[in-house]
């Protein structure tokens, strides 16, 4: 289980608290109004905003750990890919900082791009892939890393409905198959509605109670009304 234990997020005059629970092995999406701190709450999940309250996975607490040290693999909108760097190169950094890979290493990276549909792609440069490419070779280096919680912050946001859906139904695939833990920021409810199994609603600095997908949106609160604009 991922618990947030009265968790609280000050940056200047803004505020988040969160008290919840979160089930693992499944897909939970956190929806809410723009600039209400649904990303901020990814960043201080995965160690880079500072809090009070404590953060604890399966019992044991993350607080005091490092980024780098945290069972998390975050995924972002602008992918992270080094222009320098060919996709192989970005790819592998899941696993090795320095790049020294072993034969092995090398080939867990070619299965990485053969799971996400770039077999062949290895040597190319980011700026030789498309904008659903780019992501599917970040999406992979984050499959290297094999950590039990990914952070998807938006990550098809700038896709077409279509490759939105698509990429959509190939992470919760490769999700299923590692017993991940997926906690996924979007501003569109279909997403949520397609491969979520709850739902967190962050809004007025409050991430609240999650709760199941079909529940939150057959009865929604007067401010996921107004979210949803119903």
């Amino acid at each position: 289980m991922l618990a947030l234990n009265h968790m609280e997020i000050k940056q200047g005059g803004f505020r988040l608290s969160a008290h919840i629970r979160l089930c693992p092995n499944q897909t939970t999406a956190i929806l809410g109004p723009s600039g209400g701190g649904k990303s901020t709450l990814l960043t201080a999940l995965a160690g880079f905003v500072a809090h009070s309250g404590d953060i604890s996975w399966q019992g044991k607490s993350l607080k005091e750990l490092p980024p780098a040290a945290r069972p998390i693999s975050m995924l972002f909108q602008e992918y992270n890919l080094f222009p320098h760097l060919n996709i192989a190169q970005n790819v592998g950094l899941g696993l090795r900082a320095d790049l020294k890979l072993s034969a092995v290493e090398h080939a867990r990276v070619e299965g990485a791009l053969a799971r996400v549909g770039l077999a062949g792609k290895g040597a190319d440069l980011p700026r030789a892939l498309s904008g659903g490419q780019r992501q599917r070779a970040a999406l992979a280096r984050a499959l290297l890393r094999q950590k039990p919680i990914w952070l998807l912050d938006e990550p098809f946001a700038a896709l077409g409905p279509g490759l939105r859906r698509e990429m959509l139904e190939l992470v919760e695939e490769i999700r299923t198959e590692q017993a991940a833990t997926l906690l996924l920021v979007t501003h569109a409810p279909e997403d949520a509605k397609h491969i979520a199994a709850e739902v967190v609603f962050v809004d007025g600095g409050q991430a609240h109670a999650p709760l199941p997908t079909p529940a939150f949106f057959a009865k929604p609160s007067k401010e996921v009304r107004a979210y949803l604009g119903i």
